[in-house]
């Protein structure tokens, strides 16, 4: 029997991870590099953490390893507790070959792993969907087998969304079945695939989501006869850190990210969304910690879950509007400007698809192509060509208006009920409960974090960022005033033509 808080025991979690030898898929993305770092942080007493990385760009797993101690998410371990990095064991593989690409050397130092985390997948939600299968569903597959072959394990946890099943506007801790299922896909060519992924994913919105759904079938169908236990955990959308590794840490461009790297830089003005819908998000250093209890659930309550439990990890009643989002994040990229901005951060939020097109030409494609055109014809250099950015903003934008023009409800009873069983030890290690959030005083820390992290801006920089945005302000004011000045003309002229035209 698992304690419960009110137990008044020590810690569970660090004790439940002492000396045991982990498995980690994905740790070189956003979530996975935090989920690493907690792990490290808060049990020193664990025993190695096997990291899957695949050669990339000549450089061998070996050295992507030592490259990942040094990302920003490790400063603080590096500072504190730096042999906690020697823990980290580099696995060369790939999640998308069967057998994850292993060779005999490294199936062999996985024996003695005890709980698999697997967060490995491609985000992209237009991915062509032979790819996005191969990668999210093909490579689950791969796992499971890996898995079943490890003697020692208890415990997997596979890293999916909340937004599986976005197609239900309420979505409940469980496994839906999927549109079509995996054997029917899975039987068409690629280049069939590729032909009908519209009419094949129908009704979810693009290939990521329904790839996911896929693999979650795919995790319950297998584990339902397997020895060991697993649980499948949904974060909703996944921002900058709460807390840890620090205030604000993100090395993520996708999402809201994006977003708010687009509208700092001044070149997103305008974007398709419900102003008073709620965005659901939930900080990377939540989600981290509540992957690791639900690890430590999965493995101590074997017996009461025999089938796949789902853990919706979601802001619950503390959603922030999208109206928030948007003017917290204006007036703290305008304290905090991020450096080079082309323009003054201004963006416009419709909900028509025709006002919001229109915008988009008006505000974005026609000035970034004049933009371009401009620096080229005086060679300013440029790190990136201007006229490439309206397609990248509309693909963004494209990709991220489905979900911020809609509303869900997401059931979360399984959290709620983990975050009871911890200690009050427990607790006060790791933070569970998205309702602690401050989301007026995050998203500053969000933006900050955009600034420090993802852009690599120092602070000594930012009082020329400040003089650079104080500029851009008042062109902005005089861009302004010109167009309210043609305006007022293009009305005089038309009123005198009017008059004109009815007395003549």
């Amino acid at each position: 029997m698992v304690p419960a808080a009110g137990d008044g025991e020590g810690p569970l979690l660090p004790a439940f991870y002492a000396g045991r030898s982990i498995f980690i898929t994905g740790g070189t993305g956003f979530l996975g590099k935090v989920l690493i770092e907690r792990l490290l942080w808060t049990c020193r007493d664990i025993g190695q953490l096997h990291v899957l990385l695949r050669s990339k760009r000549g450089r061998a797993a070996a050295d992507r390893l030592e490259e990942l101690k040094q990302s920003q998410a490790f400063d603080v371990i590096r500072a504190e507790c730096p042999r906690q990095l020697d823990k980290l064991r580099a696995v060369e593989g790939d999640a998308t070959l069967p057998r994850l690409g292993l060779d005999d050397a490294s199936f062999t130092q996985l024996q003695e792993v005890s709980v698999v985390f697997h967060s490995a997948a491609s985000v992209r939600f237009s991915e062509p969907l032979p790819r996005a299968l191969a990668s999210n569903v093909y490579s689950v597959e791969a796992l499971l087998l890996l898995c079943d072959t490890l003697p020692k394990l208890q415990a997997l946890v596979h890293v999916s969304t909340a937004f599986s099943n976005a197609e239900r506007r309420h979505v409940g801790e469980r496994v839906y079945d999927t549109p079509v299922p995996l054997h029917a896909v899975r039987a068409l060519p690629d280049t069939l695939l590729r032909d009908v992924t519209h009419r094949l994913i129908a009704p979810k919105p693009n290939t990521y989501v329904f790839s996911k759904a896929l693999a979650e079938c795919v995790v319950q169908e297998h584990v339902d006869t397997a020895r060991y236990a697993a649980a499948i955990v949904r974060p909703s959308i996944v921002v900058s850190a709460l807390r840890q590794p620090r205030a604000g840490w993100t090395e993520s461009a996708a999402g809201p990210g994006g977003v708010v790297l687009a509208c700092g830089k001044g070149l997103l003005r305008a974007f398709l969304v419900e102003g008073s819908a709620r965005a659901d998000l939930v900080p990377v250093d939540i989600t981290a910690d509540t992957i690791i209890a639900v690890a430590w659930e999965t493995a101590t309550q074997r017996e009461e879950t025999r089938s796949v439990r789902v853990y919706n990890v979601c802001a619950q009643d503390n959603r922030v509007s999208w109206r928030m989002f948007r003017a917290v994040a204006l007036r703290a990229v305008r304290e905090h400007p991020l450096g080079g901005a082309l323009y003054y951060p201004t963006l416009i939020a419709v909900r028509n698809w025709y006002l919001y097109k229109f915008l988009e030409l008006v505000l974005q494609t026609v000035p970034l192509h004049v933009a371009d055109s401009v620096t080229r014809a005086c060679r300013i250099p440029m790190k990136i060509r201007l006229s490439s950015v309206p397609a990248r903003l509309r693909d963004m934008s494209s990709a991220l208006s489905y979900f911020a023009t809609r509303e869900w409800r997401f059931d979360s009873h399984n959290v709620t009920r983990l975050q009871e069983r911890l200690t009050q030890a427990d607790r006060e290690m790791y933070n569970l409960d998205v309702n602690s959030v401050d989301w007026e005083e995050h998203l500053t820390d969000f933006v900050k974090g955009v600034r420090a992290y993802l852009l690599r801006e120092s602070a000594d920089d930012l009082p020329r960022a400040r003089r650079h945005m104080h500029r851009l302000r008042v062109l902005h004011h005089g861009v302004l005033l010109v167009a309210l000045a043609a305006l007022c003309a293009l009305l005089v002229y038309i009123a005198l033509a009017l008059y004109h035209s009815i007395t003549s």
